[in-house]
């Protein structure tokens, strides 16, 4: 089975932040279960607004590669966006689409592999995509269609983990070293144990490589509040923030 088609398996169980942990007993696709869903996300992730910046992209045309259970992509809807959106599976594709139907908002939805996107060059002012690339068997090759489709002068936004993080750290003491397997890498953990199969992360350096076609590249650690959980406070307020698990980026073409 191609690295993938195993991906798009596990993702097809339920679009990412939808478990049950969050959702409870809350019927599917209602109004209530989806605020649950974005209550949630905005909860742990407080983030993703000061980054994204949704409002200051009023009228452009966006791209969404990966849009989950529809939260972000809703906020670009919400803004203003001529907002169009790809992912590899179809139940984030109808969970979007039923979430922006309750807000009565629209968008060009399409299940696809990001690595082959079906739009002409120069076509998007924005591109977005929050914890969705470091999945794909072959990053390079969407960071490539990104800055294909991209107009010139355009903008990706976007988020891809961090390898040196509190986050990794954690699963390499739960899976190798408590597992007594001290020798296994950080990119081995990662690959197996954090969410589908062939998860990626990366330093800045690496991720200034990936984005080397653009002519602009910011990559900002951050720190996430799963990571600091269970540690003293005097501990969390010491540890930096370039130990973050999550890398927000921006490039622009």
């Amino acid at each position: 089975m191609a690295l993938n088609d195993e991906v798009r398996s596990y993702w097809e169980q339920e679009a990412c932040g939808t478990q049950k942990v969050v959702v409870g007993e809350i019927e599917k696709f209602s109004r209530e279960w989806f605020e649950k869903v974005e209550n949630h996300r905005y909860q742990v992730e407080p983030f993703i607004h000061s980054v994204a910046q949704f409002t200051r992209h009023h009228g452009k045309k966006l791209l969404e590669v990966g849009v989950g259970a529809g939260t972000d992509h809703l906020q670009w809807a919400r803004a203003g966006l001529d907002c169009h959106g790809v992912d590899l599976t179809d139940e984030a594709i109808e969970t979007t689409r039923r979430r922006l139907e309750i807000y009565k908002l629209s968008s060009n939805l399409q299940k696809i592999d990001a690595e082959t996107l079906p739009f002409e060059d120069n076509s998007f002012d924005v591109v977005y995509s929050w914890g969705v690339i470091h999945h794909s068997e072959y990053p390079e090759k969407i960071i490539a269609e990104i800055h294909r489709v991209l107009k010139k002068g355009g903008t990706f936004i976007g988020m891809m983990y961090g390898r040196y993080s509190i986050a990794s750290l954690k699963m390499w003491i739960s899976y190798g070293l408590l597992k007594g397997k001290p020798w296994r890498s950080f990119t081995d953990v990662i690959w197996n144990h954090m969410e589908s199969i062939g998860t990626k992360a990366y330093t800045v350096p690496e991720l200034q490589s990936l984005f080397s076609s653009f002519e602009n590249f910011e990559g900002t650690p951050i720190t996430t509040p799963a990571e600091l959980n269970h540690l003293p406070k005097f501990i969390s307020r010491l540890i930096p923030s370039s130990w973050g698990f999550f890398i927000a980026i921006k490039a622009q073409k």
